[in-house]
Parts: C-alpha cells; structure tokens; sequence
C-alpha cells in the first residue's frame, strides 16, 4: 500500500478560457510537503475552445488521472463529489449609460409598484381618518403623517435589504441575498447532474 493523500475537490472555481487546469485550481490536499507540492502541479485538463462555459469535474476521474501519474500513491476522497469550473474571458468594464438606463426603469417599476401598493389599499384615505381620529379635524393632506411614513418606507427598505450601496449594515444576510444563494445552489445541482461526464455515462 502506498502513501495515502487525502483529495478535497473545492465547490466552484473560476478559470479563464484556454488554461490548463493543475489539480491546485481544483482541490485541497492533505499530505506530506514534498508529496503535495509535486501533486498540485498534477494536469487535470487543458480548457479548449469548444467548451462552453462550464466545466465539471468529477472525483473518479480526478483520481484515476492522478492514479495513472502516480500509481504508487493511495487516493482518499472528502467532501463535495464535484468541482464546477466557470470559464471567464476577460470582461468589459459595465456601459454607463446601459447602467443608468436599467437603473432608471427599476427605479420607475418599483415606484409604479408601490404606488399602485398603496392605491389598492386607500392608504391615503386612511390616513385622512388616522388624522381626523388623532387631531379631531378633517384634512385632505395630513402631512404630518404621510412625510415620516415616505422616509420610514425608504429606510425600511434599506434595513429589510441590509444594504446601503455595496455597504452592507450587518453580518446577516438579506433575504435576497438567501434567494440568491439558493436559486445558485439549485443550479450548481442541476450543471453537475447534466453536464458532469459521469453521470452523462450512467445515463447511458
């Protein structure tokens, strides 16, 4: 039995098009220092034109590629089965005016939304009779009222989304962000089903 090396393959990994891929992009490794540096510069993959975007990586296939290098090691899998590599070209800088210009239609929608909100639900009716219930006297305008619940909208906002700008207020992430990260896990799953070459075996 030869040296055991313990093999991690990372989660999601980013690589630029045309790159060959070394085990190091792919995977952590837990061995001695003279077995690890040299299987970190092991060739995994060379990236051609004709892949698209996404390269998966399976552990199996991982493992037997190092196996035919080095025949002599024993190969321990831990942790996700897959690695999913993105492949990046090099990537403009965001177009200002395109910027300003879905800014400015998601500043509208939003807008339109919350005022259409607020028209379904007379909110400014009820806010007549909050005033009328509150002072005694009728007023069409009751701004008092209705300029702290605009600022208090806003910031309600800020403080539900936990972000000013790119600032974020706390550690706790917004319930966006957990949408976010759940809609990319659901996809992840659905790359390494489909597109793993393992898998595209098993199905035949």
């Amino acid at each position: 039995m030869g040296d055991q090396i313990y093999i991690r393959l990372k989660n999601k990994i980013n690589i630029p098009k045309d790159e060959k891929i070394l085990l190091k992009d792919i995977a952590y490794l837990s061995a001695n220092e003279n077995w690890k540096n040299l299987l970190e510069k092991s060739f995994i993959y060379q990236v051609k034109k004709e892949d698209k975007n996404i390269v998966v990586f399976d552990i199996f296939t991982v493992i037997e590629k190092l196996k035919d290098q080095h025949p002599n090691l024993e190969f321990q899998p831990v942790g996700p089965n897959q690695t999913i590599a993105v492949l990046s070209e090099f990537t403009k800088k965001p177009n200002f005016l395109v910027v300003s210009f879905i800014w400015l239609l998601l500043f509208i929608g939003a807008a339109m939304a919350i005022m259409n909100f607020h028209y379904d639900v007379s909110m400014q009716e009820v806010q007549q009779r909050l005033h009328y219930m509150l002072t005694g006297q009728e007023n069409k305008y009751p701004f008092w009222l209705q300029i702290p619940y605009s600022i208090g909208l806003g910031l309600g906002m800020i403080l539900f989304f936990n972000h000013v700008f790119k600032k974020r207020i706390n550690e706790e992430p917004s319930p966006l962000e957990v949408e976010m990260h759940n809609y990319q896990q659901n996809l992840d799953q659905y790359v390494i089903m489909h597109e793993n070459e393992v898998s595209k075996k098993d199905d035949h």
